[in-house]
Order: structure tokens, then sequence, then C-alpha cells
């Protein structure tokens, strides 16, 4: 389901508004095979820190993205070592390293050519910390066990920061208006591959229901 445009106004903070929820049988799915989640989001925020990282070995010469990059990689492995420590405590090992089929649709709207892909990347990372702000939110919401429940709430509150950095970024390196219409584009892109994609126990491969219940045999 779209958000209403009055939703997506009625803060101005973050900036960048998502354009379909995330559905309650995402929350279910997670909440019924907690641990299957836990293991797949450790690995999302150990490849956040290896996306953050990547900017900065990419742009060296850039000293605000090297700044801002490196600070949010120690942050992103923090956070890492932190879902690790729930997995110990669960007895629950990491899970082998995969492709998650919503980030490599969403790496697939970046342009070529080095000023238009350097946007996109920058756009694309704020739209992935920005789903991720939302899940995390509805696990701090719904989780029956009250520090986990805390400890995802933090994090949501951490993946606003995370998002907003990426597109204040943006708006450094390029003009407001072109940062607004790519970001307009992409976030059409992120609600069609979403909505294509199955709903599963997984921090980003789960799409929207109406498109995504019939795959769950799938999954």
């Amino acid at each position: 389901m779209r958000l209403p445009g009055a939703a997506r106004r009625r803060q101005k903070e973050p900036r960048l508004r998502l354009l379909v929820n995330t559905p309650p049988e995402w929350t279910a799915s997670v909440l019924g095979d907690f641990d299957a989640f836990l293991a797949d989001h450790a690995a999302c925020e150990r490849k956040a820190s290896g996306t953050a990282m990547g900017f900065v070995s990419h742009y060296p010469d850039r000293p605000a993205v090297v700044t801002a990059c490196s600070a949010l990689a120690v942050e992103e492995l923090q956070h890492f070592e932190r879902v690790v420590e729930l997995l110990v405590q669960r007895g629950i090992p990491l899970a082998p390293d995969r492709r998650d089929p919503y980030v490599r649709a969403l790496g697939r709207e970046r342009r070529s050519g080095g000023r238009e892909y350097f946007l996109d990347r920058l756009l694309i990372a704020s739209i992935v910390e920005s789903r991720g702000c939302e899940r995390l939110a509805l696990v701090g919401s719904a989780h029956p066990e009250p520090a986990i429940a805390d400890f995802y709430r933090e994090l949501a509150r951490s993946e606003v920061r995370h998002q907003d950095l990426y597109d204040s970024l943006a708006r450094q390196f390029f003009p407001a208006g072109e940062v607004d219409g790519r970001t307009a584009g992409l976030l059409e892109a992120e609600a069609r591959i979403l909505e294509s994609l199955p709903v599963v126990p997984a921090l980003f491969y789960a799409g929207a229901a109406e498109a995504a219940q019939p795959k769950k045999e799938r999954s």
C-alpha cells in the first residue's frame, strides 16, 4: 500500500520518505523465526560497514566522504558485534554470506559514469538505510522480550542518522534539485522492487503483502 502524501510530508526529518510500508506479514514472519532473522541481521550490519568503507576506498580524494563514512563504518561494525552477542547467547551460528535480492536489484538502478554513479551510490545507500530503519523499528515495537525490543528501537534511531548522512553527502556534492529528482525516481524503483519479493524473515528480502503473498511457498 502506498503511503498517503500527507503522511510522507508530516515530518521534516528524516528527509527521505519511503513510498511503501512494510506489511504486517513481514513482522509476523520475523517473530515466527527470529533466529533466522537475527543471523541475517548480523550479516546486514557487517555489509553496511563494508558499504561505508567502500565509499572511503573509492573516493579518497573527498575528505567529507572519508570522514563521515569511516566513522559510519565503525558504528555499523559495533552494531554487528552487538547482534553477534545476541546470536552467541542464543546458540546461533553466523549464517553463510549470501547476496540479497533487494540490494542487488537496487544496485542495478545505478547509472554508469563517474558523476551519476557517485550520486546513485549515495542515494541508494540512503534508501537502504531508510528501509532498515523502518523495519528495525517494527521489530522494536513488536518483539515480546523487552531487552531485545529496546535494542532494536535503539538501532532504528541510529539508522535515521545513517540515511541522513548519505543524503547530506549527496547534497554537498550535487544540486538539491538534482538530488530530489533522482531520489524520487529511485524511491519509485525501490517500491517496485519491494513489492516483487516474497515475505521472509530477513531484514530486506521481503516485499509488500499484496505482491508477496502468492510467492510465499518459494521462500
